[in-house]
């Protein structure tokens, strides 16, 4: 499996990740990491543990499901070794231009063949306690994406709006509702909009997309018949965040013994994983 992506993030990925907030790699993280991760998802599942959510079937007749859990790296070794040894800390480093990045979360998304469950629009900020711009999330295939199977579609420049819309969850959970906050609208009913830069890709195992946390998504249902669509995310922070533990933001498995305002510098809870002159780190050691 490699520490290293397959590719380089070039000048042109960084460029496009700054201006668009979105930019999608191909083929950075090999096939074992791909074939080892999708078992470690399904397997995680099947366990029923760690801090998962499920949008149950929506249309009458329907069975199919969308699964999702968060945290996983808490409490299982396959997902543990993905945020110390795979490729992603380095490729969010190159992104955000920082020379040394620490873990935020992961979490895993499986939408299953047939199911109508929508990922609502939104932005990734205001479900976090954090403020700041060096956050980015590596979204990882591990099976085939398409618009049929529920690709993520982001719009371009959305980071640069200076929004903060009201977070909102596959379940519609009621605990992350703020009432100071502007409700997302439903982009996906202004496509042709010519003043909206929708963006989405198709993708193979071991492509991953990269999106800024103010970056506008959402994703329709799964219509295949037979794909499941099952991918994992991984977020990395790097040098000018603000811990900002808002009361309907995300609760983490341990609180970090932080005060409002400060960087997260809390290594129990957002360990350094990645640094310019040490390269990848794995529990601590280079």
């Amino acid at each position: 499996m490699n520490r290293t992506p397959l590719n380089k993030v070039t000048p042109d990925d960084v460029a496009t990740y700054k201006d668009q907030g979105v930019v999608c790699l191909r083929q950075m993280f090999d096939q074992n990491w791909v074939k080892r991760m999708h078992e470690a998802s399904l397997d995680y599942i099947e366990q029923g543990t760690g801090q998962h959510r499920m949008r149950e079937a929506k249309a009458p007749g329907e069975n199919a499901r969308f699964y999702i859990n968060t945290f996983m790296s808490e409490y299982n070794s396959e997902f543990l070794n993905f945020r110390n040894s795979s490729p992603a800390a380095e490729i969010a480093a190159n992104l955000m231009e920082v020379d040394q990045v620490r873990f935020w979360y992961d979490q895993m998304f499986v939408k299953e063949a047939g199911s109508s469950a929508p990922t609502q629009w939104h932005q990734d900020l205001p479900f976090w306690p954090f403020l700041g711009d060096h956050l980015v999330s590596i979204w990882l295939a591990l099976t085939p994406v398409s618009d049929e199977t529920s690709g993520v579609q982001y719009i371009a420049g959305s980071h640069k709006w200076d929004k903060f819309y009201c977070p909102v969850t596959p379940d519609e959970d009621p605990s992350y509702n703020d009432p100071d906050l502007e409700t997302c609208p439903d982009f996906s009913e202004r496509k042709g909009d010519k003043n909206l830069d929708f963006r989405s890709w198709d993708l193979e195992p071991g492509d991953c997309i990269c999106h800024h946390p103010l970056t506008v998504h959402g994703a329709g249902g799964n219509s295949s018949t037979a794909q499941t669509r099952a991918a994992i995310s991984i977020r990395y922070l790097g040098k000018d965040v603000r811990w900002d533990p808002r009361s309907n933001a995300l609760k983490l498995p341990r609180a970090p013994d932080l005060e409002p305002g400060a960087y997260p510098s809390d290594d129990n809870v957002f360990p350094v994983i990645w640094t310019k002159t040490e390269g990848v780190l794995e529990n601590g050691h280079s």
